[in-house]
């Protein structure tokens, strides 16, 4: 399998793991902080880095049935949030391709 290359971001605000600090995104790829996961507020960001895919599965959220992969982190394995696959509802399709991560999952990193 190997060695799994990080990507180390720049930015204002950088946001990582909360277990292991790797980079994660930056406060740049935020599209909502009005959110919410499993352990409470979550942002959406646009983009993402160093994280594996989990299996994909449909999951009844808030606003209806999505296809959606828990996100690893790539270091340590440490579940960060989720990626939106599908969206069934036609309001809902911007979330597409688009990440979760959960505010208690990771922290800011100075």
């Amino acid at each position: 399998m190997g060695l799994t290359y990080r990507i180390y971001l720049s930015g204002n605000r950088i946001f990582g793991c909360g277990k292991c600090k790797t980079h994660l995104s930056t406060s740049e790829h935020i599209m909502s902080k009005d959110f919410h996961g499993k352990t409470g507020r979550a942002y959406l960001f646009e983009d993402v880095v160093n994280v594996t895919d989990g299996p994909q599965e449909n999951r009844e959220m808030r606003t209806g049935l999505h296809t959606v992969v828990d996100i690893h982190c790539c270091h340590c394995g440490f579940v960060v949030g989720w990626k939106y696959i599908k969206a069934f509802a036609d309001r809902e399709k911007y979330k597409e391709g688009k990440y979760i991560l959960e505010k208690m999952l990771f922290q800011e990193v100075v």
